[in-house]
């Protein structure tokens, strides 16, 4: 019997899946990345001075690198890329499930950020350097029109990534519905909100809450608004315009620490 064409699809996405691979870059990245014992790591390219400041990072890790002239760095990278003469390639990170992050015992009160087709790699490095400060269990994006695993976004987290779960689901409403199932308050950030994060949180600061963040501009979709429990803003002194989603998402997580 012939497998349905979803079924093959799936298949193919798993495999490509499996194959896939990163080049992180950076000293700062490469040195979390080597001492982080989940990452699985497979090729070091470094220059002999990034390999001095890497200092005892490469020898713990278990790996042999590579040496590598400057002036023609061995590694597949953008030519744009300010490497530092160190890169790394890696598999990506495996967080497991949505359930299994959002459920974990923590010692504070669960926090979430879910991004809503935010796609420049370098506001999620900043979001998940500042989910990992103010203590978030994970931020979540979708598969497509999202930021991959990239080692742009790696060297913007300056090494959250290696720490702060970044997941990615199918579906954000699915994502949204399946955190409220678990007891989450779930706030969509809308400048034109009539109630403060402060106010939607209020007396509930024990509860889990995820925060959801639209892209710069188009902001939150209408089906994510409507699956959100709430829509609220961050409270501003005077009408300047917007924040950067990144800056936006740090003081959300700040006005709804528990």
């Amino acid at each position: 019997m012939k497998k349905p064409d979803w079924v093959i699809a799936k298949e193919q996405a798993k495999r490509v899946a499996a194959n896939e691979t990163i080049w992180l870059f950076g000293l700062h990245a490469v040195r979390d990345a080597l001492e982080n014992p989940k990452r699985e790591k497979l090729r070091l390219v470094v220059t002999r001075n990034a390999l001095e400041r890497l200092g005892d990072a490469v020898p713990a890790s278990g790996m042999e690198p590579e040496i590598s002239d400057p002036r023609k760095f061995a590694a597949p990278l953008d030519p744009q890329s300010v490497h530092q003469g160190a890169a790394l390639e890696v598999k990506p990170l495996d967080w497991g499930s949505l359930q299994d992050v959002a459920l974990r015992e923590g010692p504070m009160p669960p926090r979430i950020v879910l991004l809503d087709r935010v796609t420049d790699p370098h506001n999620v490095g900043a979001i998940l350097r500042s989910a990992e400060v103010f203590g978030a269990r994970a931020v979540v994006a979708m598969q497509r029109h999202a930021a991959p695993e990239t080692g742009a976004l790696a060297k913007t987290a300056s090494g959250a990534l290696e720490r702060q779960p970044y997941l990615r689901v199918r579906n954000l409403a699915d994502a949204i519905t399946e955190l409220q199932q678990m007891g989450y308050l779930v706030l969509g950030l809308d400048g034109e909100a009539e109630m403060t994060i402060e106010a939607a949180v209020e007396g509930k600061r024990d509860r889990a809450v995820a925060l959801v963040m639209g892209a710069e501009g188009p902001g939150l979709r209408d089906k994510t608004r409507e699956t959100c429990d709430a829509l609220v803003r961050i409270d501003a002194a005077a009408a300047f315009g917007s924040l950067n989603v990144s800056n936006a998402a740090a003081v959300a997580l700040y006005a709804a620490r528990g």
